[in-house]
């Protein structure tokens, strides 16, 4: 039998049964839709946590403090810290891998100024700190070197502590009070947004580091020092490169353990991403469920539907219809059911996605690998669901079949 005429009567006894067949498809429906809809929500997750990471800056590389040890037992990362502003002196002198380095000495402390007054962090850093952070500057300017050497009080705010303590107003050339020490105000920073871990990024006030070890903090030890490569592809051998550079600056032999971290923002998005993957995984895992829940209902109405039509089939195998072109009849009606119910099931799940991401504010994304596994899974689902029916029909004696009432 031509497969024309298979999908031409598979399609006709398909359409007989107009709400059999729409029930029927129903739990491939909601399959396809609910594993598109958590598919959609993970991916756009993900992508969500990639955009905050990539918010730290370009090809970052973090050189924090390392870890003590008091009597056997370890005191944890961050518990030692020997970072100085010479580290990262040698760092940018020495190393042939990097784009830019930065010292970074943090604190918080009030800031009065403007209408009022905000306690915000407070962090001290180089000319070099915008370049690895991918940051600007929305009105003024960063300090110079010059700036840096002169232990200038100035100072570059957040857009967050800005907007607190200047509303609606522009407050570069305006006096701000860090802690007790009076600052210039030469700068205003973009907006960030929040970072990976919920934090306002725009919440900060930039100092040269100079000016925060003399008048602000009183700390010789640095918080960490920030570097970023030319390209990604350099962060390995920039790490190396690093490491080999800090262990001499330290003076550690060769049998001596590293007092210092190096953390890439490439780790922090694979821990971030792999904890998202699991999730939308186990959800799409427990959606499919449902396919397999649809299956089984084509199956049951497929069997109605052979005891139904067992004269029919005696009389086309009577006329010469041969076994295989009966299970294949039966098989084709299967599987288009399962399809179409599989592209209903697409159109909702999108639907469901964008509706969703409208009401919600998630961010949604669903890829093209995930439409076509999801219309592939439903038709396998209606192969091998629909095979014992019309492996059963393809059976039938036409005598039999022939005086079946």
């Amino acid at each position: 039998m031509k497969q024309q005429t298979l999908l031409k009567l598979a399609s006709q006894s398909i359409l007989k049964n107009k709400m059999r067949t729409l029930l029927t498809m129903l739990g491939i429906v909601i399959g396809v839709g609910a594993v598109i809809v958590m598919v959609a929500i993970g991916n756009g997750a993900q992508a969500r946590i990639q955009e905050q990471i990539n918010s730290l800056g370009t090809n970052v590389i973090m050189i924090m403090p390392g870890s003590t040890q008091q009597g056997g037992a370890s005191q944890g990362a961050g518990t030692f810290n020997r970072l100085t502003v010479d580290d990262a002196d040698k760092v940018k002198r020495e190393a042939t891998t990097l784009a830019a380095v930065s010292p970074v000495i943090q604190t918080r402390t009030q800031v009065i100024g403007g209408n009022g007054n905000w306690r915000t962090q407070i962090n001290g850093v180089s000319t070099d700190y915008l370049t690895i952070r991918d940051w600007s500057v929305a009105s003024g300017a960063l300090f110079s070197d010059n700036d840096v050497k002169s232990i200038r009080k100035v100072a570059v705010l957040g857009a967050t502590v800005a907007e607190n303590l200047f509303p609606g107003g522009d407050p570069v050339g305006a006096q701000v009070q860090l802690g007790h020490v009076p600052f210039q105000v030469i700068g205003v920073l973009a907006k960030k947004g929040q970072n990976a871990a919920g934090n306002d990024q725009d919440d900060v006030v930039l100092v040269p580091y100079t000016t925060a070890q003399a008048r602000l903090s009183g700390f010789v030890r640095l918080g960490q020092i920030l570097a970023s490569t030319y390209s990604s592809s350099d962060i390995p051998a920039a790490q190396d490169e690093i490491k080999g550079i800090m262990r001499e600056s330290h003076k550690l032999g060769d049998s001596a353990d590293d007092d210092f971290t190096i953390r890439n923002q490439n780790e922090l998005a694979d821990a971030a991403s792999s904890t998202t993957k699991v999730m939308t995984y186990l959800l799409a895992a427990i959606a499919s469920v449902s396919l397999v829940v649809g299956g089984i209902g084509i199956m049951n109405i497929m069997l109605v539907s052979v005891t139904e039509r067992t004269r029919e089939i005696g009389i086309r195998m009577a006329i010469g219809a041969r076994g295989s072109d009966v299970l294949t009849q039966f098989l084709v009606e299967s599987i288009v059911m399962s399809v179409a119910g599989g592209i209903i099931g697409l159109l909702v799940g999108f639907g469901g996605a964008a509706l969703l991401g409208h009401l919600t504010g998630w961010s949604t994304s669903t890829p093209p690998i995930a439409v076509a596994i999801a219309v592939g899974f439903s038709a396998a689902v209606g192969m091998f669901f629909g095979y014992y029916p019309a492996r059963k029909a393809a059976a039938l004696n036409p005598i039999q079949a022939l005086r079946y009432e």
